[in-house]
């Protein structure tokens, strides 16, 4: 009798790693748009609208109802300060970027950039989006 003796098969199985590298794909795929987190406000559009990501800082969104947000979490006018201070601690920051609603009242926005200036924050951005080059009126 013929005893047959077998190598070592030193080969990665290609087929199994493409498998799970798809099905790892399609979890990302799926997973990450419901990541992405914000109140949702329609910005108004200006010429001058910064394209970069925010930098480091606390993000206030006033919606098209007057809500305020601080970092995507509610905040009652009353406690306003006092969240913001303490968001503002946490990050060790003291900037502020604005993002609010275009159909939001004009005085909601100044009375919230005055609250901060009287708690004293300095460093204050206004979020908006870019016009679209259609909407631009062209100069002669």
């Amino acid at each position: 009798m013929i005893r047959r003796q077998y190598g070592h098969m030193a080969e990665i199985n290609v087929t199994n790693l493409v498998d799970v590298v798809l099905v790892l794909l399609i979890i990302f795929m799926i997973t990450a748009p419901m990541l992405q987190s914000g109140i949702d406000v329609n910005l108004p559009q200006t010429r001058t609208a910064i394209q970069d990501e925010l930098g480091e800082g606390v993000v206030l969104t006033i919606d098209a109802k007057g809500g305020i947000f601080i970092d995507d979490i509610w905040v009652r006018m009353p406690d306003f300060e006092d969240r913001l201070d303490a968001v503002l601690k946490e990050k060790n920051t003291s900037s502020v970027y604005i993002r609010a609603d275009s159909t939001v009242i004009y005085a909601s926005v100044v009375n919230v950039i005055a609250r901060m200036k009287e708690m004293g924050i300095e460093y204050l951005g206004l979020v908006t989006s870019p016009v679209d080059s259609d909407d631009i009126p062209k100069r002669n």
